[in-house]
């Protein structure tokens, strides 16, 4: 059974991966790199389907299988959502990165390229979606239920559409900054590949301990949505109110939201 999930993991988050390297390979595409306007709506629609995804993917799953299980939801659901984002936040404070138009890295200080740090900004957004999606292709492998792996799915659909733009987020900046556009596109793809490996460990730490999938499905729903209140939703809005930024959270919660609820 372990070895099914697996591989519909790494079906999932191989998917998810491959959209973010088709968006890197828009810098073979165009030579401008993007507005402002147009960053604005891309942030802003990756916050609203994570943010999405957090509540109808991972936590209200989450809840329901505490529930079949006749088991408590306020501690493994509470909780794991809860150290969820204090591990995104730790490795926000610890692992050097460099958000793209900012100045200053943040984390621990690093003499560490330009180039680098903006690729592993990208990757920390990667590494609950890669928990997420990984995930939810797990159940879906091991339920009989018939909207589970249509769920899963969906999901995967969702992060593949926020994933593409990230991805020319990522190499199309780099490009106008003086980068080869084969390095940009190979920094841009590699972002991605976080998500199949974070995806994969998750479910060998999650079928290896039997019990806990509740736990780790809302784990990765907190780190979600700390991504999504500390870096995608300010930089939507790049330091003013921004119409174009909000409009797009609400487009992509309500597109994450539909795919779900038509799909699963």
């Amino acid at each position: 059974m372990l070895q099914r999930e697996l591989l519909y993991a790494a079906l999932g988050t191989g998917f998810t991966c491959l959209a973010t390297v088709l968006g890197a390979a828009m810098v073979f595409c165009f030579r401008k790199d993007m507005s402002h306007t147009t960053q604005k709506v891309f942030l802003g629609f990756a916050a609203g389907v994570m943010t999405a995804a957090a509540v109808w993917s991972l936590l209200i799953p989450a809840m329901e299988m505490q529930k079949a299980a006749g088991r408590g939801i306020l501690l493994p659901v509470g909780g794991g959502f809860a150290i969820g984002g204090l591990f995104l936040m730790a490795l926000d404070g610890l692992l050097p990165h460099l958000h793209i138009g900012s100045s200053e890295a943040e984390g621990l200080p690093a003499r560490w390229k330009r180039t680098t740090m903006i690729v592993l900004a990208v990757t920390l957004h990667n590494i609950p979606e890669g928990m997420a999606v990984g995930l939810s292709f797990s159940v879906a492998a091991g339920s009989t239920a018939p909207g589970a792996l249509a769920a899963a799915v969906a999901l995967a659909i969702g992060m593949g559409l926020q994933n593409f733009p990230e991805g020319a987020a990522v190499s199309l900046p780099m490009k106008s900054q003086g980068v080869s556009s084969g390095k940009a596109f190979a920094c841009g793809a590699a972002s991605g590949v976080v998500e199949p490996i974070f995806g994969i460990l998750t479910v060998l730490i999650a079928g290896s301990v039997s019990g806990i999938m509740p736990g780790i499905l809302s784990f990765a729903a907190g780190a979600m949505i700390y991504v999504v209140v500390e870096e995608l939703i300010p930089e939507a809005q790049l330091g003013e109110h921004s119409h174009a930024g909000t409009a797009s959270v609400m487009v992509g919660f309500l597109v994450m939201m539909l795919l779900d609820v038509v799909l699963g």
